[in-house]
């Protein structure tokens, strides 16, 4: 891959990103121009979604266990509930296609994917053990729990400021101090 090539499909992948975010409808965004010419097949683009959500949400866990260091599975569900936050439309994406895989091959790889997925929610959450498949599988289930808890935890309820709402439409804290004293 050339770095011409590789900015490209850095642009494209945004521009999936965004347009998937926009519509939240789930479905992949196939009809983005450059994608038919960049990705093989919508298996490679969902696979590329899922590293996308899948270091976001590691992030997001690695943030969120420093802050909150003490009860590391709400820690872990609220971080869950920031990554959705920032990629909607990506996680509709990939719940779409881990309920309703087109064919074969993303079916094994939506469910391996989210199998490494749980394993890590589960061992990040102190739950879980790393050290091949068994521990893998052993940890899924626990990590499955945690993303439960984490969608009833977030319910569509964002945990990002809304970006419509500026600094400047927010009141400050003096004005909410100033509010509290005069009620």
């Amino acid at each position: 891959m050339t770095w011409t090539t590789f900015h490209s499909r850095g642009e494209i992948l945004r521009r999936v990103i965004a347009t998937a975010d926009a519509r939240r409808d789930g479905v992949l965004p196939t009809d983005v121009d450059g994608v038919a010419e960049t990705f093989a097949d919508d298996l490679e683009l969902l696979g590329v979604l899922q590293l996308k959500w899948h270091t976001r949400l590691a992030g997001h866990i690695e943030r969120r266990l420093v802050e909150q260091p003490l009860d590391l599975p709400l820690a872990v569900a609220t971080a869950w509930g920031s990554a959705c936050d920032e990629l909607p439309g990506v996680r509709l994406v990939l719940d779409h296609y881990r309920a309703e895989p087109v064919d074969d091959a993303m079916a094994h790889a939506m469910a391996k994917a989210t199998r490494k997925e749980h394993a890590l929610l589960a061992v990040m959450a102190g739950q879980g053990s790393i050290g091949g498949v068994e521990a893998e599988a052993a940890s899924a289930p626990l990590g499955a729990a945690i993303e439960e808890r984490a969608r009833a935890l977030h319910h569509g309820v964002p945990t990002l400021l809304d970006d419509t709402i500026t600094r400047a439409d927010r009141p400050s804290l003096l004005d909410r101090l100033r509010s509290v004293l005069a009620a």
